[in-house]
This record gives structure tokens, sequence and C-alpha cells, in this order.
């Protein structure tokens, strides 16, 4: 009986006592639809103003298909940056989401809900591939997209045989 409180005690602790940057945020939903791959990570810099890839690269079907708000918010803008466009969700939080190259109809200040179509993918950003190019920003920090559409924490492997009794 002891191990058994013993046990449970053990597999209790680590979800009460994991710190808050560690729980996983995975309760958005994927931009595109079917899931897509991931065809560029996200790789950040070691400095902000260094060459990096800020948010991910995933594949669509094809050009012209239909980019959704991955949760809700409010549009922050929508406009050209550089040669693309470009569409920002402010989600609150300090979160907020940017895509490209997606054409939108929607202004800044239109509220979106989870899954609501916000725009459509435009040729151009990987070349011959349709994709789309997702960015997260938490405050003035990039961070990986993926993070809250999966969970990214490690595999704990548990030994085989545990004696339970």
């Amino acid at each position: 009986m002891k191990a058994i409180v013993a046990l449970a005690a053990v597999l209790l602790l680590p979800a009460a006592a994991a710190p808050a940057d560690t729980a996983p945020r995975a309760s958005w939903e994927w931009p595109l639809a079917p899931r897509p791959a991931v065809l560029r990570a996200f790789d950040p810099p070691d400095k902000p103003w260094m060459s990096g890839h800020r948010g991910v690269d995933l594949e669509a079907t094809h050009d012209g298909v239909p980019v959704t708000a991955p949760e809700s918010g409010t549009v922050s803008f929508v406009g050209v940056v550089v040669d693309r466009p470009v569409i920002t969700i402010d989600h609150g939080g300090g979160l907020r989401s940017s895509f490209e190259p997606v054409e939108s109809p929607l202004t800044a200040g239109a509220v979106v809900a989870k899954g609501e179509i916000i725009g459509t993918l435009q040729p151009g950003h990987c070349g011959a591939l349709a994709c789309v190019h997702w960015g997260v920003r938490q405050g003035d920090a990039y961070v990986n997209p993926l993070e809250f559409v999966t969970d990214l924490r490690p595999s704990v492997l548990l030994p085989l045989g545990l004696d339970t009794g």
C-alpha cells in the first residue's frame, strides 16, 4: 500500500510543482488545414539584430488556401511589409501572431474568432512550394509558434517492471 501511495505522490508531484514556463500552451489551432508539415523550424538569432528564422514555415496544399486564426483576437495590422502581404492578430496577454504572405479583406480593429478565416495564402514565400510563414511574439520577444499547437516538452520514459506492490 505504501508503494502505491508513494507512486501516486511521485506521479502527481511533477504536475503540481512544474514552473509555469514549462507548462504546455498547446491550446491554439493550426492556421492551415489539414495539419501542415513544418518546412522550416523556429531558429531565433542569439541577438535581436542577427539573422535567424523568427517563426515557422508551414506547408500548404496550394496557394490560395484559407489561413485561419489560431486563437481569438483583434487584427492589429493588415498591409504590405517590404513586398509581402501580412496580417497580425493581437491575442491579448502580450501575444501577437503574424502571417505572410497572406492577403486579407480584414482591417485593423476587426475581431476574429479562433478558426475564423483571416485571409488567403499568396505565392512566393517558399519558392515553388506553397507555404505560410507564422511568427508569434510575446511582448518584444519572438517565441516558437509550435508551442501553441503542440506539446514540445520532452518525453519522459519510465522503467519497465516498476514494482507497485
